[in-house]
């Protein structure tokens, strides 16, 4: 089944509704794996590939910028499938160079654009985003960054991540009053558990600006998929210990909910909690990462599981907060 396709807000591209989380690179999944993994994604018909030049300084020994530079070797050994993809990767996060601080400084961003393209093997970034807030640099210096960089076409589209309401509508405000360019997509924090930061007015103000929204942690570090289940499970891999917060009496409830769904479709807890996010209003596609074959396939299905009213309204109720 060929996904079906969906405009990315105001980025003049369209996206299958499933976006490959690739923060796992060089961290829990190695170079050869991950070129399966990107293989067969593709060749599954999906286009979108989400990384970061941050990915993956918390693990010892890296410096950032290890999940890019294996997609870049992708790239370059896999180059007919370039223009199969689209490329989104994120500025400001925090990097050895800036000593770990958050900085959408204009000279910061001017500087690491040039070592991300480097390490992607690519001559455009599809879509570069604002990766945290930085209190301390302007929209406007932000912007005017951004926008020397669509201008010279080392950038196709811009976008932000972790912004709450009020942030985006005074970057969406500086962007109209100096005539710069205004972030097209959002990506935010968003699953069935962890709900707040979107929900309500977040998602509001995306859907009436007509913002693309690719959300992650879509699986809440793994809880989702349904594989911690008591406190002996956190050990099951690198990440169980995101996963303790999440081992509650609310987060029985939702998985509980998503057992009974999953039961209804014959799917996996992981499918339905992403099929709920790709059905959510204002929500263009989910990030989800994989580092199995497996796992993938799984993922994949998800975008071929089509929820009833009263599966979400399940769902909805299980995560009310």
């Amino acid at each position: 089944m060929t996904p079906q396709l969906r405009p990315l807000g105001g980025t003049g591209f369209s996206i299958a509704p499933l976006v490959l989380g690739t923060n796992v690179f060089g961290w829990t999944v190695d170079e050869p794996t991950s070129f399966t993994l990107l293989d067969a994604f593709v060749d599954a018909g999906f286009d979108a590939i989400d990384t970061a030049d941050s990915y993956s300084t918390w693990v010892p020994g890296n410096q950032g910028g290890e999940s890019e530079t294996i997609i870049g070797n992708w790239l370059k050994k896999s180059s007919a499938k370039r223009d199969r993809v689209h490329i989104m990767t994120k500025v400001g996060s925090g990097m050895p160079a800036t000593g770990g601080k958050k900085s959408l400084a204009r000279k910061w961003i001017v500087e690491e654009v040039e070592q991300s393209l480097k390490r992607l093997h690519v001559e455009r970034i599809d879509l570069y985003q604002a990766h945290w807030p930085d209190p301390d640099t302007p929209y406007e210096e932000t912007l005017s960054a951004f926008d020397a960089l669509l201008t010279s076409g080392k950038v196709r589209a811009i976008g932000a991540s972790n912004l709450d309401a009020g942030q985006l509508a005074e970057s969406l405000r500086v962007a109209r009053e100096k005539g710069l360019p205004r972030y097209e997509t959002l990506q935010p924090e968003y699953n069935l558990y962890d709900r707040a930061k979107f929900d309500r007015a977040l998602r509001e103000l995306c859907i009436r600006e007509g913002l693309g929204v690719i959300t992650y942690y879509g699986l809440a570090s793994g809880f989702l998929s349904g594989k911690y289940r008591s406190k002996e499970d956190l050990a099951k891999s690198a990440r169980g210990g995101r996963v303790a917060s999440y081992m509650n009496e609310r987060g029985t409830r939702i998985l509980a909910a998503l057992d009974v769904v999953s039961a209804r479709h014959g799917a996996q807890p992981a499918e339905v909690a992403l099929a709920w996010l790709m059905q959510a209003p204002g929500v263009t596609a989910p990030i989800a990462s994989a580092t199995s074959l497996t796992q993938l396939a799984s993922l994949l299905r998800a975008t071929e599981l089509r929820l009833t009213a009263d599966d979400v309204a399940k769902l909805d109720e299980a995560s009310a907060a």
